[in-house]
């Protein structure tokens, strides 16, 4: 929502701005202002029972909604403001409908804790699912056994929530990182509150879009098993468009029969789609076909032509190639960006570290912030579950067990503090880092080299989800106390949701890396994984010369992005979106391209009308599509249809 983001960036601004006066001003000044004249956490309810159940239901629909559409971008969804708007827009509604039964409405930190409960469950439980989890997978071909699962999620979430208690007072009181989300969640919650109209028109917008996406996927999805005659097709092919004398579907170019990814285009912004376009559009039209026909020999007992690099056309045959190349970008990038923030990471650690600044006496807030032994004890409990699942159920030696958990507080402190100061998680490069260092301490083993990496990026985009959400509430006045409980209490329901789902989602390794679920992410993890443990002599050399070219693309445009005039920085395309066009289909990328247009149209001609509908149309059809895409999966699991 434009309005809202706008308002975003002016309360950034407005902090930026004194940032410089608080830095001559005592933690304590600070905490005693904030104490005085924002909280309210003592004078209306927020822990309530009905916002905890509502932020669970949400939350673990939600869920859903992430693993389908991390399994087939890579990419997670941020569910706070979505969940405020349905949140607000159904508790509305029911106490309209059954006013003897709902005497009030939902305040406004109620909703914060339903924001972070449903965040919790539907976000933080479910990244390592499309990554780590599908990756290990790929590799090994069989699941991991559903009650260890359930156990690893569950404690990994729990990892990152508990590791982000010490960093909330130094992050979020004192140094006023701008966690950008987190104010605009709280600046729909104010808007929400404040404008019950335009509230309700989004909430409308959002359900209408959200019945749209549910049709669209029950006609693709459902008819083509019940009825194939009537359904709409998956992909529809480009007419007349053929390429090295083939149709062009064969080589990915072709339209989907969905609207999910271009509503994810709308929301992704213009420059990661263009750029995604483009790198498509010169892999699967260009490079493709030239690899493909330039790398075969003839077979000399059949007298056929054996395709090397790309053994066959298709989806598969192409990625298996193209694959090292895009995850080479992404990897290099993610890793060079981050290093190139050395102030960023200095800061995390230096700052963690001034006791000046970090040790209070007499706070007011020491009443309702989270106590440091809540860190403690929850760190060796989960960290120690998290070292026992790695050495009984993955075979990782204690030794190698217990150093992750500590590399993962530093690397997490890293991430968050990434997070507060640009709002990007940087995710894969965190876990990239635990990659390669496993890869030197275990170089043959990939389920190590995987495990420990899905520690590293589990909880650490757990603990930068809670600093969000924390953020979100500082801003409202809420108890911080009250707030870290509502998001332990979502871990319960996404862990309970997403795990079973993943199972009848992902029946098995075939699903993965198929046209349905391209899996990007957990390819990028699995080919890191094997790269590291059988060596680049493995590799074709198309494939490692794309790879060696991947990298260097990885270093050059983050580069190119800090050196270049302002005026050239619009031109240089996103090495994420680039990277990640590799690793998918041609025709995600046209989806998401023509979703960023249509909403970049949409907001030049009519910026009012899109700053209120653009957001919660896009979420709506992701929501709808995607629920509706997990509830057709279930059902033809369950054999109930099909």
């Amino acid at each position: 929502m434009l309005l809202l983001k706008i308002s975003a960036k002016e309360n950034i601004s407005r902090e930026t701005d004194s940032q410089q006066s608080r830095e001559s001003i005592t933690p304590e000044l600070i905490d005693r202002h904030w104490y005085e004249n924002i909280y309210q956490g003592d004078r209306m309810p927020q822990l309530t029972l009905r916002a905890v159940i509502m932020g669970m239901l949400l939350g673990g629909f939600m869920s859903l909604s992430n693993l389908y559409v991390g399994l087939k971008t890579g990419w997670g969804v941020g569910v706070a403001i979505t969940a405020c708007i349905l949140s607000y827009a159904i508790w509305t509604t029911l106490r309209r409908l059954f006013p003897r039964f709902i005497a009030s409405d939902m305040s406004i930190l109620e909703n914060n804790a339903m924001q972070s409960t449903a965040s919790s469950a539907g976000y933080s439980t479910g990244g390592t699912m499309v990554s780590a989890v599908a990756a290990y997978l790929i590799v090994t071909g069989q699941h991991i056994g559903f009650w260890v699962l359930l156990a690893w999620t569950f404690f990994l979430a729990v990892l990152g929530v508990v590791m982000a208690i010490p960093m909330k007072r130094q992050m979020i009181n004192i140094e006023q990182l701008r966690f950008p989300s987190g104010i605009a969640a709280a600046t729909t919650l104010k808007s929400l509150h404040l404008r019950g109209e335009e509230a309700v028109l989004q909430a409308r917008a959002l359900f209408c879009a959200g019945g749209v996406g549910m049709v669209i996927a029950w006609m693709r999805d459902a008819m083509s098993l019940i009825t194939p005659k009537f359904s709409i097709p998956a992909l529809l092919d480009i007419p007349l468009l053929s390429i090295a004398g083939v149709p062009a579907i064969q080589y990915t170019f072709a339209f989907e029969g969905s609207l999910l990814l271009a509503a994810a285009g709308a929301i992704m912004g213009f420059k990661v789609a263009w750029s995604m376009m483009v790198g498509a559009v010169f892999n699967y039209g260009f490079l493709a076909p030239y690899v493909y026909n330039q790398f075969n020999h003839i077979d000399p007992a059949s007298g056929l032509v054996v395709h090397d690099a790309i053994t066959a056309l298709g989806y598969r045959g192409i990625v298996s190639w193209s694959m090292w190349t895009g995850a080479a970008i992404m990897v290099s990038s993610g890793i060079f960006s981050f290093a190139m923030q050395g102030r960023t990471a200095l800061r995390a650690f230096t700052s963690f570290g001034n006791r000046k600044a970090s040790q209070r006496e007499e706070s007011p807030l020491d009443r309702i912030e989270v106590p440091n032994s809540w860190f403690i004890f929850g760190t060796i409990i989960s960290g120690a579950a998290c070292v026992f699942i790695l050495h009984y159920a993955f075979h990782t030696a204690f030794w190698m067990g217990i150093p992750v958990i500590v590399m993962t507080f530093f690397l997490g402190l890293v991430a968050c503090r990434a997070t507060g100061e640009t709002d990007t998680t940087p995710l894969g490069a965190m876990g990239k880092i635990t990659q390669l260092t496993y890869g030197i301490l275990a170089p043959a083993d990939m389920v190590t080299n995987l495990m420990t990496a899905g520690v590293t990026a589990g909880a650490a985009g757990s603990s930068a989800d809670l600093l969000t959400d924390l953020k979100c509430g500082y801003l409202l006045g809420a108890n911080p106390r009250k707030q870290f409980l509502a998001q332990l209490l979502g871990v319960f329901a996404g862990t309970a949701i997403v795990v079973p789902a993943f199972y009848l989602i992902v029946p098995q390794v075939s699903v993965l890396g198929s046209e349905r679920f391209p899996a990007p992410a957990a390819q990028v993890w699995a080919g890191v994984a094997m790269m590291l443990s059988k060596g680049l002599a493995s590799l074709h050399p198309a494939a490692q010369w794309g790879l060696m070219i991947g990298l260097l693309i990885g270093i050059v445009i983050p580069l190119l992005e800090i050196y270049s005039p302002r005026s050239i920085k619009p031109f240089i395309p996103s090495a994420m979106g680039l990277g990640l066009a590799l690793v998918i289909p041609e025709w995600n990328s046209i989806s998401i391209f023509i979703g960023a247009i249509l909403a970049l149209s949409f907001a030049k001609q009519r910026p009012v009308l899109a700053s209120i509908y653009t957001i919660p149309v896009a979420s709506g059809i992701i929501a709808g599509e995607s629920l509706m895409g997990v509830a057709i999966a279930l059902l033809a699991a369950l054999k109930i249809i099909g």
